[in-house]
């Protein structure tokens, strides 16, 4: 899947457009866009879960038995749902089969079961949930996905610098999933970085050599650092980059290619924000020696997606509005070229396309936007649209072409009730989960302020057959958590 994702985690709003950015396309849509209901009942917890197939391996990471059939990782919150206090997640994994995703063949893992060292005491793990942060990526090359959690240690000093030490454990993958039972390995860091550790770690093929790689940002700020596979047992990497430069942000990557051909990824980092809208600059993917330290800064968005938006084989990469502000004096709203739009920058490198994003609706919250964007082609034409979350569920943006996916959380949730601005559930990712050459879309809900305002905690799934009123799946995870360790 999506990586949630890590999961895991997307969407945009949504203000009325005054204007354009300049040196691109703007694109209008058209006056109304296709919607797609569902029966307002949410799902229930699946039945009780079995073991999944054993696999032979693939070269897909999100393939976590390598059955050739992709998996959706997930995470569980252990504990009420609706406690904001950061209570401690789990990580699910829901397996696919040529039907799609079955939840009741799955998998739960908490941080025992993962063999992560025990978190240290202390504030700097009080606010640190690293659980929820896990990459999946196959590093060793053995055709089976393994987990890379970021770990906070001891307190490092580092020159000025004293943090809590984090750092990437690996708990390798097997033909039923992460081998559990074992400790798990820390990554090896360069000199530069390894006193204070790294934070924001993706996966990628950086270099496109068909190994997968990891990037994080060195905690001292020295740089963006670059594993390379394939890595070894002991989680040394075949070799390191510390060229790009740091800066404060948050890194993505973009997808590794669940076929297995070769394709260099590239490397975006988005600027710190406090609610108000930041550029990005884009580290573009080169083949063989990895992404060009010539970075391009993108226009202001903390919304993003890679994919092929234009059809023409090439990456491009969508940044815009997320809809959210920051609400200091002077900050309600954004620039013309910024407020309720997203560009698509072509992989060919010509100028970016500029796309209105559907209008908040009148009396809705700015302060907090409904989310980030995430590349869907769920017709199989081998162009992606940008599905994007609104106030009212989501929309997927494509060419001239727009059609409202909404699914509904239930109106009442652990004896309180739903406000119904909050019971429209946020779209998550997209993949082709049975292979049929069209993707499904990712939609989640929870109950609550955190996913309210933020998204976080989410406990009710829909994976869509498409744009349509049909699910190829649709679960609760209330369950899941007792699954676990």
């Amino acid at each position: 899947m999506p990586r949630i994702l890590t999961v895991c985690a997307a969407g945009a709003v949504l203000v009325p457009l005054a204007g354009c950015g300049t040196g691109g396309t703007d694109r209008t849509p058209s006056a109304s866009a296709k919607t797609t209901r569902q029966a307002t009942t949410a799902p229930g917890p699946p039945a009780e879960s079995r073991a999944p197939q054993r696999g032979k391996g693939s070269k897909d990471p999100d393939d976590i038995n390598g059955d050739g059939h992709r998996d959706l990782v997930l995470p569980v919150r252990a504990g009420d749902a609706r406690d904001d206090r950061r209570p401690e997640e789990r990580i699910a994994v829901v397996y696919g089969s040529a039907g799609g995703l079955d939840p009741a063949t799955r998998t739960v893992h908490g941080r025992r079961d993962l063999g992560l060292p025990e978190p240290p005491d202390g504030p700097a793990w009080q606010n640190r949930n690293t659980v929820s942060q896990v990459v999946t990526a196959d590093l060793d090359g053995d055709g089976f996905p393994d987990f890379v959690t970021p770990v906070d240690g001891e307190t490092a000093t580092d020159g000025n610098l004293s943090t809590a030490s984090t750092v990437p454990y690996v708990t390798w993958g097997g033909p039923t999933g992460p081998r559990t039972g074992r400790k798990a390995t820390p990554v090896r860091l360069p000199d530069s970085a390894a006193k204070p550790g790294v934070e924001s770690v993706v996966r990628g093929d950086f270099d496109g050599d068909g190994h997968h790689d990891l990037a994080g940002a060195a905690r001292n700020e020295s740089s963006l650092v670059l594993l390379y596979g394939p890595f070894t047992r002991d989680g040394r990497p075949a070799r390191t980059d510390t060229g790009l430069p740091w800066s404060d942000g948050r890194l993505y990557a973009d997808a590794i290619d669940p076929s297995g051909k070769p394709r260099a990824t590239s490397l975006l980092l988005h600027a710190m924000s406090d609610g108000e809208q930041t550029a990005s600059t884009l580290y573009r993917a080169r083949r063989g020696t990895g992404p060009s330290p010539e970075g391009r800064e993108l226009r202001k968005g903390n919304a993003h997606a890679f994919g092929d938006f234009d059809g023409d084989g090439l990456r491009d990469v969508a940044v815009g509005d997320d809809g959210s502000r920051n609400n200091e004096p002077g900050h309600e709203t954004e620039a013309p070229g910024v407020g309720g739009s997203l560009a698509v920058y072509p992989g060919s490198g010509d100028a970016p396309v500029t796309h209105r994003l559907p209008e908040r609706p009148g009396g809705a919250s700015s302060y907090y936007g409904p989310g980030g964007y995430t590349a869907a082609d769920p017709d199989g034409d081998g162009r992606d649209g940008v599905l994007v979350a609104t106030y009212e569920g989501a929309t997927l943006i494509d060419g001239d072409r727009r059609t409202a996916v909404l699914r509904e959380g239930p109106a009442e949730a652990d004896g309180e009730k739903t406000p119904a601005r909050w019971r429209h559930a946020r779209p998550a990712g997209a993949a082709d989960f049975d292979g049929d050459g069209e993707d499904e879309l990712v939609l989640h809900w929870g109950p609550g302020t955190s996913f309210g305002l933020y998204g976080d905690g989410p406990t009710h799934w829909w994976i869509t057959e498409g744009t349509s009123a049909g699910d190829q799946a649709s679960f609760a995870t209330t369950e899941f958590a007792a699954e676990s360790r």
